[in-house]
This record gives structure tokens, C-alpha cells and sequence, in this order.
């Protein structure tokens, strides 16, 4: 199975990157597509997007000012599927991409995910007191995977401040 494209431009406000891809987008080809997998909804839940858009439409994020990538680009059953190897060459190849596209913001999609590219075990959600690119802002929101056991109030209080702390770091206003 063939890993799924980013949706990144230049100028973003916020790239979201997750682990990696399910098996069922690397079967569709669209970032979070998974019927049990929330990002979709939590985003227009916490006034990210002005609709809830469909698996289908990641490409539009970028119309956004939004960008998705992953740690590691080849679809798995789950993060633990993932060696070593994988997270080493993905944690080079997102931070080119950082440096490279310099979001505004990135928002790590779990906990993990931020563990993984940082090398930093303990982590709070939310805004982090130190950025591994220069220039740009860390956020770590808990996974929207269906797995999470969190509330999902919980968890859109947590993109809610990524929605406030995207508007004072002066970025694009979401139609």
C-alpha cells in the first residue's frame, strides 16, 4: 500500500501531522478516513473549519491555510505497527518540511506523535514552552482517533485553544 500525498503549501497556519496513515486511507488515498476517526468533526466542532468537511475534501484544507502530513507516510493497522527506522527517517523528513514550508503552527495530532518527533517524554497539551523549528509555534492535541479515551468535550477544549491561539498569532481568518 502506497503512502498518501501531503496537503502542504507555503504560508500555512496551521499544518496538523499526525502518526501515520490508517489502512483505510491508504486504501482511499485522503488523510483521516477512517469512519471512527474524529478530526473532521472536531475541527468544525472547535470553530476550526466553517463546515465539517468529508475525508474526500483534505485537499481543500490548504484553502484554509491548513496543511496535513504524518510522521511517517506508509499506511499501518495502528502506530505500534511503526519501527524504529520509520520514526527516524520521518522525524528528519518532517522537520525539512517544517523548515521548508514554515507553518505558523504545527499541531501534533496525539501525544505521541509529538513524543516521537521531539524526543521529549513528558508532554502537556496545548501550546509547548519549546519549538524544535525556529519561527514556528508547537501544539499537541490529543489524537482524534476513536480509540482515544478522553471525552470529546475534552478533546475539543483542547483544539478550541489551538482555534484562540491561531487567531493571535495573526494568521488567515477562516471563511
Amino acid at each position: 500500500m502506497e503512502a498518501i500525498y501531503d496537503h502542504i503549501s507555503h504560508n500555512l497556519d496551521i499544518l496538523f501531522v499526525g502518526f501515520n496513515p490508517s489502512i483505510r486511507s491508504g486504501e482511499t488515498g485522503h488523510h483521516y478516513a477512517n469512519p471512527t476517526n474524529r478530526f473532521w468533526s472536531i475541527l468544525f466542532e472547535a470553530g476550526l473549519t466553517p463546515r465539517k468537511y468529508a475525508p474526500t475534501e483534505d485537499f481543500k484544507l490548504v484553502e484554509l491555510h491548513y496543511g496535513l502530513t504524518n510522521i511517517v507516510s506508509k499506511p499501518t493497522i495502528g502506530a505500534a505497527d511503526i519501527t524504529k527506522e520509520e520514526y527516524q527517517k520521518g522525524r528528519v523528513e518532517l522537520k525539512e518540511k517544517i523548515e521548508l514550508f514554515r507553518p505558523k503552527i504545527v499541531c501534533f495530532v496525539g501525544k505521541g506523535v509529538y513524543q516521537e518527533y521531539s524526543g521529549v517524554r513528558q508532554v502537556e497539551w496545548g501550546k509547548q514552552s519549546r519549538t524544535i523549528v525556529k519561527g514556528t509555534i508547537d501544539f499537541v492535541a490529543p489524537s482524534s482517533s476513536g480509540l482515544v479515551r478522553m471525552k470529546k468535550e475534552e478533546i475539543l477544549d483542547i483544539y478550541r485553544e489551538l482555534h484562540t491561539l491561531k487567531k493571535s498569532a495573526g494568521t488567515q481568518k477562516v471563511k
